[in-house]
């Protein structure tokens, strides 16, 4: 691989690179974002890649180590050390273990271990991406599950704790849609320990140990929404990489569908929209046998906004579309439990969202309305991110009048919300009014810096 490097050989690299991980040519292309048939031609010694940027867009798909490359690669200019000395990056070490039951609730344990001190930020974390995440994803998706069985002398599971652990789980993702992440990341923790000392130390047959690890996954899976929306990316990725393990475990796909879910978003949000595509085709893929309408549409979502990002607007709008017939479906027999907010109102705001991506702000606009008027109350940080972002998109349109009231829909339903995210996105709001000659723009400022003190404190 180092001869193919320092050869430009982009075919000899990427033929090598997906005997040693593996790949598909298939999975390759998606993750590198060139065609399958121009991939095949490339490998083949038919063509050769000489535009830079796309050569520089390859070698960062396939986390290329920049002092291999003679090219300014984006992650290396992203990950200077100069800029930020918080401490030295290493590879996650998890990710080259056998998938036992073993390693994963020694996977769980470490995601345990907390947030840092510090917020590393979007482009300064513990990150696997490229061909080194595909390689993570492609194992969950073909290793052999272990069988979960345990006559230890520790109590019997019996089935009432397994319904009161699994309420608990829904019960801090529902209390998160209405109040954020800030309050929950050690409540889910707390929870979480509990789930893996049962794993770990109690008597149950397989189907109460596939229970136990489904709902491991689950409450992992929300641990690490939890710290992603806190700010905390690091930490974010661990556990959903954690939740991986365990849902795999339990032997239910849509478990690990949820948990790549998450790490689609963070994907994209960080600047890897290549990898938020590629983990969502290898979900789509994994359950594509589970008749599950509201599953597919949700991934489908998450898929398109990785395209928006990467400004593909056909691909974008294919899946939303998908997404759109898939929602009008209603509720099937084995949509999970836990997806019980994924609905018309969501895939309108995650088609606006991509619309806004897209530079097409008037749509967006229409569409973010149509959200508004198509959410549930209860889901208040939703209202709030969509409102935030619908404020940009009349703004950018032109429409000023939609603009501050969008924004001043946003800073209301914020004010009781404990989100990073959230409050990134209203900034983002407030610098653009800040820019703006009306009247109206000192008042809604203000009125921000109110909200932001108010939410601190």
């Amino acid at each position: 691989m180092r001869s193919a490097l320092a050869d430009l050989d982009f075919g000899e690299l990427s033929k090598r690179l997906r005997g040693i991980v593996p790949l598909r040519q298939e999975d390759m292309a998606e993750l590198t974002g060139l065609s399958q048939g121009y991939l095949s031609r490339l490998e083949a010694g038919r063509t050769k890649l000489t535009h830079v940027d796309r050569i520089v867009e390859f070698l960062d798909a396939i986390g290329a180590p920049a002092e291999l490359v003679s090219l300014p690669l984006r992650s290396a200019a992203t990950n200077n050390p100069q800029q930020e000395p918080l401490r030295s990056l290493q590879p996650y070490g998890d990710v080259d273990q056998p998938w036992t039951a073993g390693r994963m609730v020694a996977a769980l344990k470490d995601a345990m271990r907390g947030e840092p001190a510090v917020c590393l930020g979007r482009r300064r974390f513990l990150v696997l991406s490229g061909t080194a995440l595909s390689a993570f994803i492609h194992q969950w998706g073909i290793a052999d599950a272990e069988p979960l069985e345990r006559a230890l002398n520790g109590a019997k599971v019996p089935p009432v704790l397994v319904k009161h652990l699994h309420g608990t789980t829904n019960t801090l993702r529902t209390m998160d849609a209405s109040a954020g992440s800030g309050p929950l990341a050690d409540m889910a923790r707390g929870h979480l320990r509990v789930v893996v000392s049962a794993l770990e130390n109690a008597k149950y047959d397989e189907a109460t140990g596939r229970q136990l690890a489904g709902i491991a996954a689950d409450t992992a899976t929300q641990l690490g929404w939890f710290h992603f929306d806190a700010g905390h990316h690091d930490a974010a990725q661990r556990t959903l990489l954690a939740a991986l393990r365990a849902a795999h475990a339990s032997g239910d796909p849509r478990y690990g569908a949820g948990a790549l879910s998450y790490l689609a978003i963070q994907s994209y949000s960080v600047g890897n929209p290549r990898d938020a595509v590629a983990v969502m085709q290898a979900a789509r893929d994994k359950v594509r046998g589970v008749r599950s309408p509201a599953l597919e549409a949700m991934l489908l979502t998450r898929q398109a906004r990785g395209h928006a990002k990467l400004g593909e607007s056909q691909p974008c709008l294919r899946a939303l579309g998908r997404a759109t017939e898939l929602a009008e479906q209603g509720s099937a027999e084995q949509d999970p439990g836990w997806l019980y907010w994924m609905n018309t109102g969501e895939v309108l705001g995650q088609t606006a969202s991509c619309h806004l991506e897209l530079g097409e702000y008037r749509r967006a606009a229409d569409y973010f309305q149509q959200a508004n008027d198509s959410l549930n109350p209860a889901d208040v940080r939703t209202r709030a991110l969509f409102a935030s972002r619908a404020a940009s998109a009349h703004l950018l349109s032109g429409d000023r009048d939609g603009g501050f009231a969008a924004a001043d829909s946003a800073l209301t339903l914020a004010a009781g919300v404990q989100s990073a995210r959230l409050t990134e996105h209203l900034e983002k709001v407030v610098s653009e009014v800040k820019t703006l000659s009306d009247p109206r723009a000192a008042e809604l400022v203000e009125r921000s810096k109110y909200v932001m003190t108010a939410k601190e404190s």
